[in-house]
């Protein structure tokens, strides 16, 4: 069955149910659109992200089943833990968003592309300055070195990407995101085998969609500050 193509100017087509994502490849629900605040926050509501590569049409997914990470059951092993309780790094929110994207869209060794364009990265940072999309950053002597960035949805954070410029150090974002009293459910889209060794789990989509429903809304409260804490 064929999915649905918009033109880049639409900005009304809503999303079709998520009901009708392809199977295979796994979620794949429309194509086309554009990246305006008004279409990523439609397709965020509903359960679904963008994943594409430069020169790609933009391609929306609404996978089945969903990776997640519920905040009570995240995994912090004896190595983790000693990193946190000893280090010095300082963990600070939305100051330093456009950089958070720009290390996540830099080459790994892993892969030759990146899915995190530059339209992507101005788009984003749109929601940035509109309190949706949020960055966690962890600093060392002033130096970013490792981070995560998502959408925050209420009590939801949907995570996009993450990096670490020293062992452990987006593991360290990730805790402190699920220690967040406002969080209550991590949305980590697809599973891997690194999340799985940080907790998470796989839902049905409808379950993650009734979550998202129940959980769901936004919350503009930015720039907060902590230290990592050594108790």
């Amino acid at each position: 069955m064929p999915i649905p193509y918009l033109a880049h100017d639409d900005d009304v087509t809503p999303f079709p149910s998520v009901s009708t994502a392809l199977s295979e490849p796994n979620g794949l629900l429309m194509a086309g659109g554009n990246l305006s605040p008004s279409r990523l926050i439609a397709a965020y509501k509903n359960g679904v992200f963008p994943w594409y590569e430069a020169g790609e049409p933009i391609l929306w997914w609404s996978p089945d089943p969903r990776c997640v990470i519920f905040p009570d059951d995240i995994r912090i092993t004896r190595s983790l833990n000693k990193t946190i309780r000893n280090s010095e790094f300082l963990i600070k929110e939305n100051t330093a968003f456009r950089d958070v994207m720009n290390a996540c869209a830099a080459p790994r060794r892993d892969s030759s592309g990146t899915w995190v364009t530059s339209d992507m990265i101005n788009a984003y940072c749109r929601l940035n300055e509109m309190g949706i999309a949020h960055s966690v950053e962890v600093w060392s002597d002033d130096e970013l070195v490792g981070g995560l960035y998502g959408i925050k949805l209420g009590r939801v954070f949907i995570g996009e990407s993450m990096f670490s410029r020293q062992s452990n150090v987006s593991k360290i974002a990730l805790v402190h995101l699920a220690k967040s009293d406002d969080i209550h459910l991590i949305d980590c889209q697809l599973e891997t085998a690194h999340l799985n060794s940080m907790g998470a789990t796989c839902i049905k989509r409808e379950r993650y969609i009734e979550l998202l429903n129940t959980l769901g809304g936004f919350d503009t409260d930015l720039h907060k500050t902590t230290q990592v804490s050594n108790d």
